[in-house]
């Protein structure tokens, strides 16, 4: 990992519990008692502190910590043409409850729109000051994934090529836009392909009539799609976690069904991936990693607040360095600490103190963050 490019030897997935004061200010406004502006007004003043916070730390890069989001994924989504949004009966299933009740739904054919998404990178690369600025969005696999055939118009589609197509160009035209706006380091939350490591979520791809047959190699191309032709410099790295709402999960499996197309069928710089508990499996998988990409050991929890030992943490960066160099290793939070804008269970100051800590242990390993 050439020094100074991302990901970091000490990096974080995007997402950061909400202050208070700003869910105090949406619920203002979701109620009307607030404009739009003020609204915005509140986001920008606690995102530039989110960002002084990130940097004072010893992180190289730094996000927004999705603070003008509800939800880490449809927030992108919806604002693409031919997308929707959608109150729905229920929310995504979690192991012990339930998301808001929304979803996705493509009512016009699949195309990019200039995306509220810019302006808002734009915000935070003002507000950097040195720092390299990290730009989170959804996987486009993720637009499939939710609702698959049964919330796509056949209509518009009658069959499911013809929406990847439009998908695939649409992601490259808004990869595009953010290079154009200076965006380098781009993540793609990109959960499901962790999910078909679980054959209870394969089972209920079946139950709803999906093809998981060659699934996997259709998001792969899906993914190298919407990234081609980015520009040489931009960095594109991968999430991938078992879901993340509230500090509960809704897959488990380890990396092992899909490692081999995960590290040398898809075309990005490097990968955050979850391994904070057993529901991860072994770093086996990591032996498939070729040169000149990074992963980013999720070890460090985002879902509870107790603080890792330090000494574990080394221990686990030696055991996984025993399948990939230990050059192409860092380290990061197995997740981001607010998918969603309630935010899992535990405090603002647990959280910094992870970040802190992240950032230690990097320098105590590598001689640098």
């Amino acid at each position: 990992m050439p020094h100074g490019v991302p990901p970091f030897r000490a990096d974080h997935v995007g997402s950061l519990l909400r202050p208070v004061a700003l869910r105090e200010a949406r619920a203002a406004r979701a109620a009307g008692s607030i404009d739009a502006a003020t609204l915005r007004a509140a986001e920008d003043t606690w995102i530039a502190q989110a960002i002084a916070e990130q940097k004072a730390i010893g992180l190289k890069a730094v996000t927004d910590g999705e603070f003008r989001r509800a939800f880490w994924h449809f927030d992108f989504l919806g604002e693409l043409g031919g997308v929707d949004m959608v109150e729905t009966d229920q929310g995504i299933q979690f192991k012990g409850g339930q998301t808001k009740s929304y979803t996705l739904k493509v009512t016009d054919k699949i195309k990019y729109l200039p995306h509220p998404f810019v302006a808002d990178y734009r915000f935070v690369a003002e507000h950097a000051g040195g720092a390299v600025v990290k730009q989170t969005i959804p996987s486009p696999s993720v637009l499939h994934f939710r609702g698959g055939r049964r919330a796509v118009d056949p209509a518009l589609y009658p069959d499911m090529d013809g929406f990847f197509h439009d998908l695939k160009f649409a992601y490259r035209d808004a990869v595009q836009d953010f290079a154009a706006a200076g965006c380098r380091y781009l993540q793609l939350d990109e959960v499901n392909i962790a999910y078909l490591c679980d054959p209870e979520q394969i089972a209920g791809l079946k139950a709803r009539g999906e093809e998981t047959e060659g699934l996997l190699g259709r998001y792969a191309e899906l993914i190298n799609g919407a990234i081609d032709g980015r520009p040489a410099d931009m960095m594109v790295t991968m999430h991938l976690c078992r879901g993340n709402f509230r500090s509960m999960h809704i897959a488990s499996g380890g990396y092992d069904p899909v490692a081999e197309v995960l590290f040398n069928g898809i075309n990005v710089n490097g990968y955050f991936m979850e391994y904070d508990d057993e529901r991860s499996g072994s770093f086996a998988p990591l032996r498939f990693l070729p040169k000149g990409k990074t992963v980013v050991l999720g070890i460090v929890t985002s879902k509870r607040g107790e603080l890792e030992s330090r000494d574990e943490l080394l221990r686990r960066i030696e055991e996984a360095a025993k399948y990939a160099p230990l050059d192409q290793l860092a380290i990061s939070p197995q997740c981001g600490f607010a998918s969603t804008e309630e935010g899992n269970l535990l405090t603002v100051e647990q959280e910094w103190a992870k970040l802190q800590l992240c950032v230690d242990v990097a320098r105590e390993v590598w001689g640098a963050v």
